[in-house]
């Protein structure tokens, strides 16, 4: 972005993307029902950050989008090879999927991070919960 100015706000698209690549559902049409961001307080606190950063925070928010667009077709691609366990001296990784895939979630967290807010439910933390 040398040369030009910062973006002063993001499309719908990249909220869509930032909400998503953070693990949180859906926005619709905007809050109505019974989810959205009036149930949620992570939530909320999402769509304050994506409404109101400083154009430098959102210029590091797009770089985020741009990797974490990358990580995500880098794991839609390995699954091409899937079927292929060795060929002449190439050899498959078996976790490649596995592997790409924490690496996108580790990018995923680290843009929640920088937004100061938890991964949402659609990201989780790793770890497990018992529920009864």
């Amino acid at each position: 972005m040398s040369g030009s100015a910062a973006p002063s706000s993001f499309t719908d698209a990249q909220k869509t993307d930032a909400r998503r690549y953070c693990g949180y559902p859906a926005y619709g049409a905007g809050a109505a029902g019974f989810q959205g961001w009036r149930f949620f307080q992570a939530y909320g606190l999402l769509e304050f950050r994506l409404n109101n950063l400083s154009p430098a925070e959102i210029a590091v928010v797009l770089n985020y989008l741009a990797t974490l667009a990358t990580l995500e077709s880098a794991i839609t691609e390995a699954s091409t090879r899937l079927d292929t366990s060795e060929a002449a001296v190439w050899t498959r990784n078996p976790y490649e999927v596995r592997e790409r895939a924490g690496l996108f979630d580790d990018w995923r967290r680290r843009l929640c991070a920088f937004l100061g807010l938890p991964p949402g439910p659609g990201l989780g933390d790793g770890s497990l919960a018992l529920v009864v």
